[in-house]
């Protein structure tokens, strides 16, 4: 698919730029060349700490590139804890390097991740004390780092004293909390922190439900755990792909394929892509005998070929990292291998000044495209005009064709944004190539609608383009109506709304206990 791009917009800040660099030059010349310069410095520290050599770290140490935003993001690919201390240790006797809240939190969630309870504590105190000059620390910071390290009595402890202090705690602190009685089994508890949570009138959230359905699954309540997701679309709580997974994996176990064949479809009509976590399930799966429902997540999974190491050095290090960070992975027993560190979110944020030259340089980089990491690149960027400038130049790249899941992630950015007129003409190329849109994507587009203040474009969407997702059953009916509904009352179009529910009732879908904020309008 080939889409032109939009005229070149003038940055108004350019003057107020040269002015700036005259007082202190920035050795770069654009954001995209800094990412890349820091990108490959994050790649050698990562190689140094799986070295044999400690001594191969200290020089990279030393380069003037060194900064808070590098230490962070190398921090978290360190394969060990031990690994983590000694890159910590080092950076003290760097005389120009001092720490951000980005540095000293990620080497907490390092230590927290490895259980290292003593050094995390002794790392809190310093923080308290004011050792780290700016850097703060929360109750939810602390309720974080001590959860994940598994210390319940600290955990604890900090919520007493958090709710001594707040009057009304965050869905968040109760999540964490019920979230780890979850995990050491403590059925009653975790129940009482959930009805706590409902009493105090906080509303619970996809992360909430995502901790009871993995402890309904947990306990083998595999069709409760289903029931509840189930419900998930009509409570407007967002599915995720933890969710899916969770569920997934329960399945499977339980050798319930048919239910597993339900869930894949779900995931395409939720226009999701698998998570690599997945893989193993979906292999047992294929092997027994369901080839065709897999095969199509099971390729994208495999590991991309065009995709080279950045380097080797022999290692005796079998830690394996965070199965769900597709920038650092791949560590064998013998050879060091990694995978090339990217950051999309900083990546989207290097490109926001789009222009020739950041083109040239992007070109230069040569990435390899895969619709997972165009999704994740769009996902990022905050101009609707950014965006769509790289979702065109993405299009010509060698090798990449864009598929539903880019498309659909664009016209929904668009459609926040309110560009109805790029938004159709994307609908219309998938028309034409007969191209079939997830479900959601159609339910998400007539929700920006209403956030964008475009009643009519919600309208032609629910009205002309809801074939485009094929059959639709009487539930997602009902979605829509009610997506359609809100979009309708956000525009102040409430005679179009109440036409909807007349022509809800005439067509059997009386779930009206949904919409009764509509009928106060």
């Amino acid at each position: 698919m080939y889409f032109k791009r939009f005229s070149p917009c003038r940055n108004h800040f350019g003057l107020l730029n040269q002015q700036v660099r005259s007082f202190a030059r920035d050795p770069f010349p654009n954001k995209l060349t800094h990412y890349l310069h820091r990108a490959k410095l994050i790649d050698s520290i990562r190689l140094a700490l799986r070295s044999n050599s400690p001594i191969s770290l200290n020089p990279l140490l030393q380069t003037r590139l060194l900064d808070s935003f590098v230490v962070a993001n190398a921090l978290r690919s360190a394969p060990s804890a031990d690994s983590a201390v000694s890159l910590f240790e080092n950076l003290k006797q760097v005389s120009n390097f001092e720490h951000s809240q980005n540095s000293i939190f990620a080497f907490a969630t390092v230590l927290a991740k490895f259980k290292r309870k003593d050094e995390l504590k002794a790392l809190i105190g310093d923080i308290k004390v004011g050792k780290f000059n700016n850097v703060k620390v929360s109750f939810m910071n602390l309720l974080f780092w001590y959860s994940t390290a598994g210390n319940l009595e600290e955990v604890l402890n900090t919520w007493e004293e958090y709710r001594s202090e707040e009057n009304r705690l965050s869905t968040e602190a109760y999540n964490i909390v019920m979230g780890l009685y979850a995990q050491k089994v403590m059925n009653l508890e975790a129940v009482e922190a959930f009805r706590g949570m409902i009493d105090q009138g906080v509303i619970p959230n996809s992360r909430t439900y995502t901790i009871l359905i993995e402890h309904l699954v947990r306990l083998g309540k595999l069709d409760a755990a289903m029931e509840m997701f189930t419900l998930l679309p009509s409570m407007r709580i967002k599915r995720t792909l933890k969710q899916f997974s969770i569920l997934v994996e329960g399945f499977v176990g339980g050798e319930r394929f048919d239910v597993v064949k339900s869930l894949l479809k779900e995931m395409r009509d939720d226009g999701k892509l698998p998570g690599r976590a997945m893989r193993v399930d979906l292999e047992q799966m294929k092997e027994a005998g369901f080839v065709d429902e897999t095969d199509e997540f099971l390729v994208e999974m495999l590991p991309d070929g065009r995709i080279k190491s950045v380097g080797s050095c022999e290692d005796s290090c079998d830690e394996d990292e965070d199965e769900d960070d597709d920038m650092n992975e791949g560590v064998d027993v013998h050879m060091v291998r990694l995978k090339p560190w990217l950051d999309p979110k900083a990546l989207a944020n290097a490109l926001k000044q789009w222009s020739p030259e950041v083109v040239a340089v992007l070109e230069d980089a040569k990435f390899v495209w895969t619709s997972r990491l165009v999704c994740k690149v769009l996902r990022n960027f905050n101009s609707a005009e950014t965006a769509w400038n790289f979702f065109c130049w993405v299009a010509s790249q060698p090798a990449f064709t864009h598929d539903v899941y880019t498309v659909q992630r664009m016209m929904t950015l668009l459609a926040r944004h309110g560009n109805v007129e790029l938004v159709d003409k994307l609908i219309n190329k998938i028309r034409r190539e007969g191209m079939r849109l997830p479900f959601s994507t159609i339910r998400l587009l007539i929700e920006f609608y209403g956030i964008s203040k475009n009643a009519d474009a919600a309208l032609k969407v629910f009205r002309d383009d809801r074939t485009l997702c094929g059959h639709i059953s009487k539930f997602n009916l009902m979605l829509l109506y009610s997506a359609l509904l809100r979009a309708l009352t956000k525009c102040r179009r409430n005679s179009d709304a109440l036409d909807v529910l007349d022509e809800m009732m005439l067509n059997g879908v009386r779930e009206l206990h949904l919409h009764g904020e509509f009928l106060k309008t």
